[in-house]
């Protein structure tokens, strides 16, 4: 137990310096270490871990854990830093929503000490080797450890039982325009679908063909196919063609840097994208554009 205890003590250093991490091992030895020191504390007092790099939480999933805690309580105590007021979640983030969720005003916890940097890696560590984390979360995740550890991607999949192939696909994602991740995350855009746009290098041919492959619900051998074409009609397009598109390009970001939203200029057409109707509400004041509630 002395030398557990050491090893534990050594913080993230021990995790990293096995030849494959494993989280669900890490996170065993601290509930093991400090199985007298479980506390309850109200859930309502705990706030994510700051750095946590996932965005989105599948509803269904979150729903199926709680529905367990409800009828079995949490088997697992999650665990937690002190911090100025309450606390901050170190690990199990979704049983603390899922806790929630069921109606438990407490939950069982163990309060370590971790520091701002150590804080970072476990949340990264979690997510990459965790369920239902979406491709981009994961592959912010996997690009923030590799820079943070100074890993190279080869040294990464050996450590984290990925593929080469797997690890240089996925960080491909974040080459993505904005506009094309948003629909990675949701889930309405498939990775191997990703996985062909991240490829092409014109952003506004991959927004169209995302779009494309939504409404016209492309298999991923009909996106391939079509974005070698496109890609083969790009490239025989006239000079004249070309400075014409230039132009466009210039008047977009001209609007852009005005109102600050993604807009797209093409031939007798402007489009403006929007998120919801309170930023198309900021938009029209943007435009000086007023009108009256009915």
């Amino acid at each position: 137990m002395e030398t557990k205890k050491k090893a534990l003590g050594k913080g993230l250093e021990q995790l990293f310096s096995n030849s494959v991490i494993d989280f669900d091992d890490f996170e065993k030895d601290i509930v093991e270490e400090n199985e007298g020191n479980v506390v309850e504390i109200n859930i309502d007092d705990i706030r994510s871990n700051p750095y946590q790099p996932r965005k989105t939480f599948d509803t269904e999933s979150l729903n199926e854990l709680a529905k367990s805690i409800a009828e079995y309580g949490v088997v697992q105590p999650v665990i937690v830093k002190k911090s100025i007021k309450g606390y901050e979640l170190v690990a199990g983030e979704r049983r603390t929503k899922a806790a929630k969720i069921a109606g438990l005003k407490k939950i069982p916890a163990i309060i370590k000490d971790f520091d701002d940097q150590e804080m970072m890696e476990i949340a990264l560590i979690e997510n990459i080797q965790r369920e239902d984390l979406n491709p981009i979360d994961e592959a912010t995740s996997i690009s923030n450890i590799i820079k943070l550890r100074g890993y190279t991607q080869e040294e990464f999949a050996s450590k984290f039982g990925k593929s080469r192939t797997y690890v240089t696909n996925i960080l491909g994602l974040l080459k993505l325009p904005d506009e094309v991740k948003k629909l990675v995350e949701k889930r309405n855009l498939s990775m191997s679908h990703a996985r062909v746009l991240s490829k092409i290098e014109d952003g506004d041919l991959v927004v169209d063909l995302a779009k494309k492959v939504i409404t016209d619900n492309l298999s991923v051998h009909d996106l391939e196919k079509m974005s070698q074409e496109e890609r083969q009609v790009t490239k025989n397009i006239s000079p004249k063609k070309k400075s014409i598109d230039t132009k466009y390009r210039m008047y977009e970001n001209v609007i852009m840097d005005k109102l600050n939203q993604k807009v797209r200029v093409s031939k007798n057409k402007i489009e403006i994208y929007f998120d919801g109707i309170d930023e198309l509400e900021e938009l029209l004041e943007k435009m000086n554009i007023k009108f009256e509630d009915e």
